[in-house]
């Protein structure tokens, strides 16, 4: 089996596969801050799925935490979210073009020929549109955020929405209210104009070819993807683990690399102890920002220098199940 771990701005997702790619647990958290917690809940759950003993023969690790995720589980494979989006598509769309990807505070498109990346772009200025805004809008109009797409898909009148930025989006719906609009026509106008913004800022001279694949956690909103639709003139495929395709490209790359003899701890992981700290490097002009991982009361990994000064020196004495991001490095 494999573990994939793709650790975002806003959620954990963690899956376990098996030989031909299957997955066979799965989980998906919010990080509330804690994304060492985070990870660690994800493997107890997965545990709990699948059952003990697993037998784990590679780990990969995404998302923007990926390192940090790697290094507290003893990844073989650290990959960026391009990489491991891509892979995971292919096995359910083979013949994708282009991977419009949304999740908690960013997004990305992904264009795709003959199964190989040939161009990419992400936005992670403005949040307008992710999964964290469409909560927060969510939550102020008093409706879960899973009814959200629908009540989207009810409106008989769309009102139009200023969608360029979170702040001008908000304004605008709480104008709109006090106008007297209904709740769906407010929502479904403000699909509209995020799906216009993500069109118009992130994919912007990219050429959208079909088929086109939606993923991410706000690919679960109905109403954003009948907007996508409306917009682009296509459909739309949602995978069916649209929300785990990070992780599931992390475990597909673990499964890949065909390691003698992977680097992962163990499920016991789970329950240690782990704290982090970091110091600021005066060895140059960099000062760069570099992060301790401490398990059990010792400093088990070093990164975020930019010349290796510290994380280098540390490997070197700690070569056994030491993690390879070199290759990310540069």
């Amino acid at each position: 089996m494999y573990l994939g771990i793709d650790v975002g701005s806003i959620t954990t997702k963690v899956v376990l596969t098996d030989g031909e790619d299957r997955v066979i647990a799965h989980a998906y958290l919010r990080n509330a801050g804690k994304p060492i917690a985070a990870i660690q809940e994800g493997i107890k759950r997965i545990t709990r799925q699948a059952g003990n003993p697993l037998s784990i023969e590679g780990v990969g690790a995404t998302g923007s935490a990926r390192h940090l995720a790697a290094y507290l589980v003893g990844a073989d494979v650290v990959k960026n979210e391009i990489t491991a989006h891509a892979v995971a598509v292919i096995d359910y769309v083979p013949d994708a073009k282009t991977i419009i990807e949304i999740g908690g505070q960013d997004s990305k498109i992904i264009i795709l020929r003959e199964q190989v990346v040939v161009d990419f772009a992400m936005n992670t200025v403005c949040a307008a549109g992710t999964g964290s805004f469409l909560d927060q809008q969510a939550s102020r109009l008093g409706i879960s955020i899973e009814d959200f797409g629908g009540r989207a898909l009810r409106s008989r009148n769309r009102v139009r929405i200023a969608g360029r930025c979170t702040v001008f989006a908000e304004t605008d719906m709480i104008h709109k209210q006090q106008l007297g609009y209904q709740i769906e026509d407010i929502i479904a106008g403000l699909c509209d104009s995020l799906v216009k913004n993500y069109l118009n800022n992130v994919s912007r001279g990219k050429e959208i070819l079909p088929p086109v694949v939606f993923q991410g956690g706000v690919a679960a909103n109905k109403g954003i993807r009948q907007a996508f639709e409306r917009e682009l003139g296509v459909g739309i495929i949602v995978p069916p683990h649209f929300d785990l395709m990070g992780a599931i490209g992390a475990a597909k790359l673990a499964r890949r690399a065909e390691s003698s003899k992977t680097c992962f701890k163990g499920v016991e992981v789970a329950q240690w102890n782990f704290s982090t700290r970091s110091f600021e490097c005066d060895g140059c002009g960099n000062t760069c920002d570099v992060m301790e991982l401490i398990a059990e009361g010792e400093v088990v990994a070093c990164w975020g220098d930019t010349c290796g000064k510290h994380s280098d020196a540390f490997e070197s004495t700690h070569e056994e199940g030491r993690v390879e991001i070199r290759s990310e490095r540069g």
